[in-house]
């Protein structure tokens, strides 16, 4: 079938391939978050029934693929999942909240969360992160509201580099654009996010004493 099949007068028509992608993606999370089911494999045999109806419409999406910016997005997902599953990232935290001055440790472990997340999970790395804040915040010299809030906000933020899962989607699903360049400005916006916005949340969230 034609490439613009599905567009009339520009605008986009809901074809039976869409149709049933969405049913796909809705089917996908209910699956995960509904029966706990593995999402990788449930994603992959899902992609395989699509491809199965509509091999012509998946072939154009295969092909439309950025699997440039999807290898480099696994070998850096796999090297973080390396480094957690040694401990790095709980042995980093450990050695910061066992110094003396709560304000520094904080301010520590915010950027530890964000430069993690910059390239994993930012809610796997906040569950790593939040009991590692536990010793010293039961000192009452900083207030947990805070500091949860602080590290969630350095943790989420900074999901617009091109290594988060969302920074890969955002690029690989940005149309009419020189991927190269535009993955350059996402990893320089990233970059800077990743070295202010913590130390602005640790700033207005942890200083201040809330919670």
């Amino acid at each position: 079938p034609d490439r613009d099949a599905g567009s009339v007068g520009g605008a986009t028509r809901l074809t039976p391939a869409r149709t049933a992608t969405l049913v796909a993606l809705v089917a996908l999370v209910v699956a995960v978050l509904g029966f706990d089911l593995d999402a990788g494999l449930t994603a992959v045999s899902l992609a395989v029934v699509l491809s199965t109806a509509w091999p012509d419409d998946s072939r154009r999406a295969v092909g439309e693929i950025a699997w440039s910016t999807v290898l480099l997005i696994c070998g850096v997902l796999t090297y973080v999942g390396v480094l957690e599953e040694m401990g790095t990232i709980t042995w980093a935290g450990e050695g910061v909240g066992g110094i003396g001055v709560p304000l520094l440790a904080a301010l520590l472990l915010c950027y530890i969360g964000a430069v993690v997340s910059a390239f994993a999970s930012s809610v796997g790395i906040m569950g790593a992160l939040i009991p590692l804040a536990v010793p010293f915040l039961a000192q009452g010299e900083i207030g947990a509201a805070g500091m949860v809030a602080a590290l969630a906000v350095s943790a989420t933020v900074v999901d617009v580099s091109p290594f988060s899962t969302n920074g890969a989607l955002v690029l690989a699903a940005a149309p009419d654009v020189d991927r190269e360049r535009f993955f350059r400005q996402l990893m320089v916006y990233g970059g800077i996010v990743v070295a202010a916005v913590p130390a602005l949340a640790w700033l207005a969230l942890v200083v201040p004493g809330f919670g």
